[in-house]
């Protein structure tokens, strides 16, 4: 088993990477590992789905819909499938301004961006999209939609982000932002998604595209990583991080974040060091992930490992996911943080220097309970949504939630007078905010989370992924509270059974049950045959132990039941 890499905590390892890491993770890949480059981005073009097959229709999960060209689930069809669902969605829908389009580092992204431009500007859209096919960040696109719609009513802006997220070097993704600059909700979703299986099923039949030369000439290029940039001071204190000299590593994990932070060290003066500057979609200088994977995770502590191994030659180190929507963060005083430690400090330092007047704070429900006794120290009202960033738009947009975060290492938050700085996950943001909390309280975020942990207690957190047939997926999916037998978890009294999130009703998709000292969540993959199990507990390993047991032996007694 390959030796363990340094994070802040060994209680908050994945339980799979604990129980079966494989050789190579934390470690370079072998070169049988990497793919293809040509011959993926051949067979984008080449095949093409059977739409009777469920694998290889348009599925979209929590954020757009994701596949691999050799899979026959994210071909060009796809791709023009989709992106002509979303013209005829947002010419329904009124949206006549800008669409901002922007795109990652995976190998499928460049093809699928040409694509997506032209069945764009075939159908009457003016796209904007960055000068010189300079990869776009999520934050970017969100920044700019936000931007562009700031005090307006009418001919608003929208966007289409070309991304898998960290998925493996062999996948591509698509996503959709609407006027409201974060992620689409399932009712877009779902009519985007039905329309374009329609249309694959129709062989693309009503399918409108430009040629290359037209898409070209037919759209604006211009810069749209400096404009985030230059406003970042809007949203952080970047002259006390200057004035600091926080020395501050930076690995974007070869993706979209690159631009923008040359662009951050170049135009702000900030003492950013790109430890790795490489764009490669084999994405071969990664270290591999837990299960043997190549997985561009800014939460993974294998495949971050490079970036920890130097965490004593700066003050604070950061990575990004290749869309830069998600932060890793290590510090000298503890490794790469959990994402779930990060929240919390970020919460807490954000509650205690922005004055926000009557702001809440978002989190999912699978997120870590020292959040919670983050906002009740604060003051501050707690909402708690189900699984996805889309649950946090509208309260970022009109302010009443001043942080909406993900245990999956997404988050953003508002700006400094208390106006949205984006709607979708900002992973530069929250990366720079780790240099402004050491610069202006002289602490690492590290430092800062043991402090909570004093006040607070001690959290042990895992995820677990269980085997599971559609047909269990589908009963998880609909549980009643009534279908979870029993009033004892863990040898705690439960206090709650929930099928809905408690801060705003909407259904989990699954299951949470609570107890004083611990709870379990358990919910569906979307793409895989498996569910999740999330459990934490404030009493220690042993207790998260017979959590994590006696989740499974629930569900599968709910389950049994129907």
């Amino acid at each position: 088993m390959a030796a363990a890499p340094a994070v802040a905590d060994r209680r908050h390892l994945d339980l799979e990477s604990a129980m079966a890491t494989h050789p190579l993770a934390g470690k370079p890949p072998d070169p049988a590992m990497l793919i293809d480059v040509a011959r993926l981005r051949a067979q984008y073009h080449e095949l093409a789905p059977d739409p009777s097959r469920p694998e290889q229709r348009v599925a979209f999960g929590t954020s757009g819909h994701r596949g691999s060209a050799a899979r026959r689930s994210f071909n060009e069809v796809h791709v023009a499938a989709v992106v002509q669902a979303i013209c005829e969605h947002r010419a329904g829908a009124g949206v006549t301004g800008p669409l901002i389009l922007g795109m990652d580092s995976h190998a499928l992204s460049s093809p699928a961006h040409q694509t997506a431009l032209e069945v764009l500007v075939g159908n009457g859209v003016e796209v904007h999209r960055a000068a010189g096919d300079q990869l776009t960040p999520t934050p970017v696109v969100s920044h700019a939609i936000l931007t562009a719609n700031r005090g307006r009513l009418a001919r608003l802006a929208d966007g289409v982000v070309i991304t898998p997220s960290h998925n493996p070097p062999e996948d591509g993704g698509i996503k959709y932002n609407p006027p409201s600059g974060g992620p689409a909700d399932e009712t877009i979703t779902r009519a985007i998604e039905e329309r374009a299986n329609q249309l694959l099923a129709a062989g693309l039949a009503g399918v409108r595209r430009a040629s290359p030369a037209e898409a070209e000439a037919g759209s604006v290029a211009r810069d749209l990583v400096g404009p985030y940039v230059d406003d970042l001071a809007a949203a952080l204190d970047v002259d006390a991080i200057r004035a600091s000299g926080v020395r501050i590593g930076v690995d974007p994990l070869g993706g979209a974040g690159l631009p923008c932070w040359t662009a951050i060290a170049d135009r702000l003066g900030l003492a950013v060091t790109v430890v790795n500057p490489v764009l490669d979609p084999t994405f071969g200088f990664m270290a591999v992930d837990h299960d043997g994977k190549l997985r561009m995770d800014c939460s993974s502590p294998w495949a971050m490992t490079p970036l920890v191994a130097l965490r004593e030659q700066f003050d604070v180190a950061v990575g990004n996911d290749p869309d830069a929507d998600r932060h890793g963060v290590v510090t000298r005083s503890a490794g790469l943080m959990p994402p779930n430690h990060y929240l919390a400090v970020a919460v807490a330092h954000l509650f205690t220097t922005r004055s926000w007047p009557g702001a809440g704070i978002g989190k999912t429900l699978v997120s870590s309970v020292i959040i919670d006794r983050v906002a009740a120290e604060l003051g501050r009202p707690l909402v708690e949504v189900p699984v996805g960033f889309k649950w946090f738009v509208a309260g970022l947009l009109d302010g009443s939630l001043g942080f909406g975060g993900e245990e999956s290492a997404g988050a953003s938050f508002l700006r400094r007078d208390g106006s949205p700085w984006t709607t979708d996950k900002d992973g530069v943001l929250l990366a720079l905010l780790a240099a402004e909390i050491l610069a202006r309280t002289g602490k690492d975020p590290g430092e800062h989370y043991r402090e909570l942990e004093a006040r607070h207690g001690a959290s042990s957190y895992r995820r677990i992924d269980v085997p599971a047939t559609p047909a269990d997926k589908a009963l998880l999916k609909k549980l009643s509270p009534d279908a979870v037998p029993g009033d004892t978890l863990a040898g705690e009294r439960i206090e709650a059974k929930l099928t809905a999130a408690p801060g705003n009703g909407a259904p989990i998709g699954g299951l949470k049950v609570t107890t004083r000292s611990g709870w379990f969540a358990a919910r569906p993959s979307g793409t895989e045959d498996i569910y999740k199990i999330y459990a934490e507990s404030l009493l220690g390993e042993d207790h998260l132990a017979r959590l994590i047991d006696d989740a499974r032996a629930t569900v599968a007694a709910a389950l049994a039941r129907g």
